[in-house]
């Protein structure tokens, strides 16, 4: 890869903020992103190649970069979505038994043998594109404190089950895999949660904020790459350590430096970057080849709509209900594994992102609606405005 792709890779990554520009679109970056990846790719103009090494490891980078902020954003040491938790689990739960059956249907439907797959994806919530649209709608209330912990527990519950779905066969071996990343994780929060306790992350702290030396900024990297590098090693998804880790980083507490930093190195360079590879690893002309999976990802859309939606009958607001269905994150994953590994056919890679695309317009269309109606979902924004980014510590001040 050379530096004038790169240059143009950053350049056409440019269309992402363009699109989200108008506040009343509600549109996340991340699409012109993947549509300016999309028109350089195979599908397009055929000036980016995915398979590029140089592109994928930085691509790769992206992507851990991008899962570790995701779980960086989950609201884990918000009390008052404690005490919503319950209702929340519950409902995430039911969505998942109906996805299951579902996802067999879809399976069966189109040939795909994929129904485990499918499961996953009827049932995941998009914590990184979810907490966002709440946050800048202003939306709060029971229903929103019952709908955090709901899109925490999916989405956090489907990012360990994705590598196992994606290709069952070798499920025993992933399993050991999320396992050994998970129990890294588990001691990586011990040993942070002590550095706290003591004081000793504070005063690490100081010194590198007086001698500018980014230390925290530099451990997190090393920590995350070097949960990225188990997670390869033992053939599981970087998605799970990145995701894992920033879970871990949200329970012990964010400074406010640490998460403007990452978000810097994320959003200014590495996620864009991540998201135009992916769109330039999609050749939507596969879609045209085998117009079925059209009709497959416009069904994946439909369904995570519905299964949902179906929450209604619990007594979930129904704008609230369409909220939860936004998905992105699991679904990259999904076309991401799908497109390094080879175990979904071509297009299919395709329709999954189509699917989620149709989960994200219906939740945009959906928050608009009860931000205008003022209805169960509206009310005061369930952290304080203009307060730390859920999941933060906000206690360093700077």
């Amino acid at each position: 890869m050379s530096f004038a792709a790169l240059a143009l890779v950053g350049a056409v990554a440019i269309l992402g903020p363009l699109l989200a520009l108008p506040r009343g679109w509600r549109l996340p970056v991340v699409l012109g992103e993947l549509a300016g990846g999309i028109a350089l790719g195979p599908t397009g103009a055929n000036l980016l190649h995915a398979r590029d090494g140089t592109f994928t490891f930085l691509a790769d980078i992206g992507f851990a970069l991008v899962m570790f902020v995701a779980g960086s954003h989950v609201p884990v040491r918000d009390v008052a979505l404690r005490a919503a938790s319950r209702t929340g689990v519950l409902r995430a739960l039911g969505v998942g038994v109906l996805s299951a059956a579902l996802g067999v249907v879809l399976a069966k439907a189109f040939g795909t043998g994929h129904a485990p797959l499918y499961a996953v994806l009827l049932a995941s919530s998009s914590a990184a594109l979810i907490l966002p649209i709440v946050d800048s709608l202003g939306l709060g209330g029971p229903a929103v404190l019952q709908l955090l912990p709901q899109v925490a527990i999916a989405d956090a519950t489907c990012i360990v089950a994705l590598p196992l779905a994606v290709d069952p066969a070798h499920a025993g071996r992933a399993a050991l895999g999320a396992l050994a990343v998970l129990a890294s994780a588990t001691l990586l929060l011990a040993i942070l949660w002590y550095l706290e306790r003591t004081g000793l992350r504070r005063r690490a702290h100081k010194v590198s904020e007086q001698r500018k030396f980014a230390l925290e900024l530099r451990v997190n990297l090393v920590l995350l790459f070097g949960l990225a590098a188990l997670a390869t090693g033992t053939h599981v998804s970087i998605m799970l350590a990145g995701f894992s880790f920033g879970l871990v980083v949200a329970a012990v507490g964010e400074p406010r430096r640490l998460a403007r930093q990452l978000f810097a190195v994320t959003e200014g360079f590495f996620g864009p970057l991540f998201f135009v590879w992916l769109g330039a690893s999609l050749d939507l002309s596969d879609l045209a080849r085998h117009p079925a999976l059209i009709g497959l990802g416009l069904a994946l859309g439909a369904g995570a709509v519905a299964t949902h939606a179906a929450m209604r009958l619990t007594g979930q607001p129904v704008p609230t209900a369409l909220l939860s269905a936004a998905q992105l994150g699991v679904p990259v994953a999904a076309a991401t594994i799908g497109a390094q590994s080879g175990v979904l056919r071509p297009g299919e890679p395709a329709a999954l992102l189509l699917g989620a695309l149709v989960t994200v317009a219906v939740a945009v269309l959906s928050a608009r609606l009860a931000a205008r109606s003022g209805a169960p979902a509206g009310g005061a924004p369930p952290w304080p405005e203009g307060g730390p980014a859920p999941g933060t510590a906000g206690t360093d001040g700077v």
